[in-house]
């Protein structure tokens, strides 16, 4: 089975290195830049799952089909994201997108067709460093990939065997739309809440109020998830809780790093539209319409900034 995974930054890059490490046939479609860099020095993965330094297959641009296209962009490039795998998809492809919320589903069955698109979520705390080393975080790597529709079972079914090569026990969900909105309502909760408070779990828990302003957002975004058809179990919830109010924990949310580094940042994929569902089925969010407003007045003056 032939792979092309856009990319090669902290998630496509774990999990390719993963899966070209035990042989399986992959190709990153990467930018100029980062494939002179890759071309170079290979690509290069610390892990305390064990390092990866190794060359890799890459295109600048796709040319031909492949089995499955994964996608692991930045919501706010998904446009572009489309544009440059296109000419990789086709009638057989199936297109596993590893974006955050759900929001990109309906942009992606717009393009490809609602038959190709499966569903898919990664938990893992990666990032790539300034030298374009990508590092694990810590041990956690799952990853969900599942079909939305039955006729998708079959081929979602072979793809799942072909990434178990990889090492990092892929599952393979009966209901990845209920994985996708549990991990939306978790990121939403945690991206609201460091990026808010502008500090770590642990620093927020020594807040008088900061346990109860945790357990409020995560409730709130329970609800909507909820109010959409999801309702979190309850071992889900209570693991969220859990890390959410942990004392000492250093953990921020990918987001809060955007902003600390003046990135661009996935707000309105993650807050903005989780506040919106919220809104349009009478649940009452303020406390995660206040992070959203928050992070919508960084963005307001990063953009003033830039002139």
């Amino acid at each position: 089975m032939r792979l092309l995974i856009l990319g090669a930054g902290g998630i496509g890059g774990y999990y390719g290195a993963r899966l070209a490490e035990a042989g399986v046939d992959v190709t990153f479609l990467v930018r100029p830049a980062r494939a002179e860099r890759l071309a170079r020095d290979g690509l290069v993965l610390t892990s305390p799952l064990g390092d990866v330094r190794r060359p890799v297959a890459l295109v600048t641009q796709a040319s031909e089909t492949f089995d499955a296209v994964l996608l692991s962009c930045k919501a706010y490039d998904l446009d572009s994201a489309i544009d440059a795998v296109r000419p990789a998809v086709g009638p057989e492809t199936l297109v596993l997108p590893l974006l955050n919320g759900v929001r990109h589903l309906d942009t992606l069955d717009a393009a490809f067709g609602r038959e190709r698109v499966l569903g898919g979520v990664a938990h893992i705390g990666v990032t790539m460093a300034a030298d374009g080393t990508i590092r694990h975080l810590n041990k956690l790597h799952r990853f969900v990939l599942g079909p939305r529709d039955p006729a998708q079972a079959a081929r979602a079914t072979a793809l799942h065997a072909e990434l178990l090569k990889g090492g990092f026990a892929p599952e393979l969900s009966a209901d990845v739309m209920q994985d996708m909105w549990e991990k939306f309502t978790m990121l939403a909760t945690f991206a609201g809440l460091t990026c808010l408070m502008r500090a770590p779990v642990g620093a927020i828990m020594q807040a008088d109020d900061g346990p109860a302003i945790a357990k409020a957002l995560l409730d709130e975004c329970a609800a909507v998830s909820a109010a959409n058809g999801h309702v979190p179990r309850e071992a889900f919830l209570a693991q969220s809780l859990g890390m959410l109010t942990a004392a000492g924990s250093p953990a921020t949310a990918s987001m809060l790093r955007d902003v600390e580094n003046g990135g661009r940042t996935e707000h309105d994929h993650i807050l903005g539209d989780l506040r919106d569902r919220g809104r349009a089925a009478g649940v009452a969010v303020p406390t995660l319409a206040l992070a959203y407003a928050h992070m919508q007045a960084y963005a307001a003056r990063k953009a003033a900034e830039a002139g």
